[in-house]
């Protein structure tokens, strides 16, 4: 069975049973006379399907020459869109989200193999309701497997890879145009990364910058309980209505906050190896939130990288302090949270900027997870966080 005979039973799979949810035959059936007149009245959803291609962004060496053809990549997006003006989402344009996967084509499947990503996506919209034609910026998190990592002697050139699995980050900002009752044409210029933040080496990072082209079908879930022919003119709305967006609520409050996390990491030489190291992070840093959405912080780092090990033997240059000040934009429980930083004293040669993008969720009012990555001389990975912090003070 050829390799694309394989992909293309996979995403046909996924595309049925991402379609049937449409159809799944309910308990009770609604009175189409009661509910036609009924703005935005069902439960909004909507299927995507598009096409990737574009160019490299690559900073190793091993490969140069493999990427010179850039690279193509298909995905499929099925998504739920809120309609309740109460729902989270509402003072972000009604922002719509999401489950997807993704399928790529990078070269040489013997260097790179053939990678596919599960990842869940986010879509805001930033036109204006009611217009034809809107810009949507939609950012994507998850998963990258079925990759060929770096091994010495049977895949020694692949220095951007070093492991079978790796993050999966896209962003991509564009626009969609109504075609009809139910089809959107969707399009955009993206930018997508695979990288393991260094928990395996080599760890170049894939990159990749292009452009997108596809459809979305949209579809109401409730059709099925008015009528199920498929000639019926007992319809309801196949889209949401997307109402002006709310304010978003004003808080002006103060915190302070502790974070602790742990990581672990390989350096260059031990490529190929079972080599690893430990690392710590430890923050202490004041937060001010200006609304539901937006906030600032300023603070101070503690990092501990044995990893140090071979340029430092003595236990105590592994300790490196710094500062940082970032941006948070907050949604629902999460807050995508962006830190510049410096290192007060010896850098250890990690040069003197760092950068902390991450992702949080509040547990509760006084505490919270994170996932993040610290990076190394400007945007290099330097290794990936993951830990709990504790808001002791508020007000």
């Amino acid at each position: 069975m050829s390799l694309f005979q394989i992909k293309y039973k996979h995403f046909l799979f996924l595309l049925i049973v991402f379609s049937t949810q449409s159809y799944i035959a309910q308990e009770s059936d609604l009175n189409y006379e009661k509910v036609k007149d009924v703005e935005n009245y069902g439960r909004f959803k909507f299927i995507e399907i598009r096409s990737h291609t574009g160019m490299h962004l690559y900073s190793g060496v091993g490969l140069d020459g493999k990427l010179d053809d850039g690279y193509g990549a298909l995905e499929v997006r099925f998504g739920w869109q809120p309609s309740s003006l109460e729902h989270w989402s509402s003072p972000y344009g009604q922002a719509s989200y999401g489950v997807g996967w993704y399928s790529g084509f990078l070269g040489n499947a013997e260097i790179f193999g053939n990678p596919n990503a599960l990842y869940g996506f986010l879509n805001f919209h930033l036109s204006d309701p009611g217009k034809r034609h809107g810009l949507v910026l939609s950012p994507a998190f998850g998963l990258t497997y079925n990759l060929n990592p770096f091994d010495e002697e049977e895949n020694p050139l692949n220095d951007a890879i070093g492991a079978k699995m790796a993050v999966y980050f896209n962003i991509s900002f564009g626009g969609d145009y109504r075609l009809n009752r139910e089809l959107d044409l969707i399009y955009g210029i993206d930018f997508t990364h695979f990288s393991n933040g260094r928990t395996y080496t080599p760890n170049y990072g894939l990159d990749m910058f292009g452009i997108n082209l596809g459809m979305r079908y949209n579809y109401n879930a409730d059709q099925s309980k008015v009528n199920k022919d498929p000639y019926t003119t007992e319809l309801l709305q196949a889209r949401f209505k997307r109402p002006h967006s709310d304010k978003p609520e004003k808080l002006g409050e103060n915190s302070i906050n502790i974070y602790t996390a742990i990581g672990t990491v390989q350096n260059d030489e031990d490529a190929g190896t079972s080599t690893r190291y430990g690392t710590f992070s430890g923050v202490l840093e004041y937060r001010y939130k200006f609304n539901s959405i937006s906030g600032v912080s300023a603070g101070f780092d503690l990092f501990y990288d044995e990893s140090l090990v071979i340029d430092f033997p003595d236990k105590s240059d592994r300790y490196l302090i710094g500062v940082h000040a970032g941006y948070d934009f907050m949604f629902y429980r999460f807050a995508v949270r962006v830190q510049l930083g410096t290192y007060l004293g010896d850098d250890r040669g990690k040069d003197f900027l760092f950068i902390r993008p991450a992702l949080q969720y509040e547990i509760n009012k006084w505490m919270h997870a994170q996932v993040g990555l610290k990076t190394r001389n400007g945007a290099a990975a330097d290794w990936i966080e993951f830990g709990v912090g504790f808001t002791p003070f508020s007000w």
